[in-house]
């Protein structure tokens, strides 16, 4: 009993420690972030050995890898402000729009996963993340100063609700990845309160997710080995954290109008010291 906790705290805490440090090295250097994901491409000979398999399973790993190479390109497009057409196309607005709307789908994606699963609350919970996201391009933009990160105003509640909610998906949906899971989205939380920029979060949760897709699709076995959580599924739990999700996110809502409503939004979703906080205040 105590060597299988000791096993689960030992990876699970170096799984976490190494997506902190990947996430700091990947949102640094944007380059060589790029060119890592470029090159993971090239590990599909991995993907298939390690028990890739069906057209779902390729298009989830796809959907992940090809926008975070996007989100890549408009780092280092808007960052180093090149020129030409094919950087140019990066720096258009409606990239924002294409940013906003992989979130977004990824969401609505697991949403009628839960809706499929049974989990009736818990997919409320994931459609109202979809509606509470800041609107692009307003509260989105790629930084042409600093690293060139890639910022969304999310609140801190918003990221918060957002990791239960998965936590909860995942915890029905996948249990044996759950410990895993746990690793990947604490790293995407908390690295933001490290920098103390909530503003941070959906690029940790890029980079978080995009490592974790390939290094399961070229691994799996070890996760299963390292950290199964299968033995920790409880379907009333499931069911019950479903529930409390759907209560946490109505107050939520009805804040979140709330500052849309009263024109709040511009100061409550943004920092005071932000380049846009300073815009918006001058309109």
């Amino acid at each position: 009993m105590n060597f299988t906790i000791l096993k689960y705290a030992l990876s699970m805490t170096m799984y976490f420690a190494v997506l902190i440090c990947i996430v700091e090295l990947m949102r640094k250097h944007c380059k060589l972030a790029n060119m890592v994901w470029i090159c993971s491409l090239l590990t599909f000979p991995l993907w298939i050995m390690g028990g890739v398999s069906g057209w779902f399973r390729w298009a989830k790993i796809l959907s992940v890898i090809l926008p975070t190479i996007i989100v890549g390109f408009c780092r280092i497009s808007n960052f180093e402000e090149r020129e030409g057409k094919f950087w140019g196309f990066f720096q258009k607005n409606w990239i924002l729009w294409f940013t906003y709307g992989i979130l977004f789908l990824n969401i609505l994606e697991a949403t009628l996963k839960d809706i499929a699963l049974g989990n009736y609350a818990n997919a409320c919970c994931g459609f109202l993340l979809c509606v509470t996201i800041p609107f692009a391009p307003k509260y989105w933009k790629y930084d042409k100063q600093g690293v060139g990160d890639l910022i969304c105003y999310t609140t801190i509640g918003w990221n918060f609700l957002y990791t239960t909610w998965n936590l909860c998906f995942v915890f029905g949906e996948s249990p044996n990845y759950f410990a895993s899971s746990i690793c990947i989205l604490l790293a995407a939380e908390l690295y933001p309160f490290i920098k103390r920029k909530p503003e941070l979060y959906i690029m940790a949760r890029v980079y978080t997710l995009a490592t974790h897709m390939i290094l399961r699709s070229c691994f799996g076995p070890m996760f299963i080995t390292l950290m199964d959580a299968s033995s920790w599924y409880n379907e009333t739990l499931w069911k019950y954290w479903g529930i409390l999700n759907l209560i946490l996110i109505i107050p939520y809502l009805f804040w979140y109008m709330w500052q849309l409503h009263t024109g709040s939004a511009n100061h409550t979703f943004i920092k005071k010291d932000s380049y846009l906080h300073s815009k918006f205040s001058r309109m």
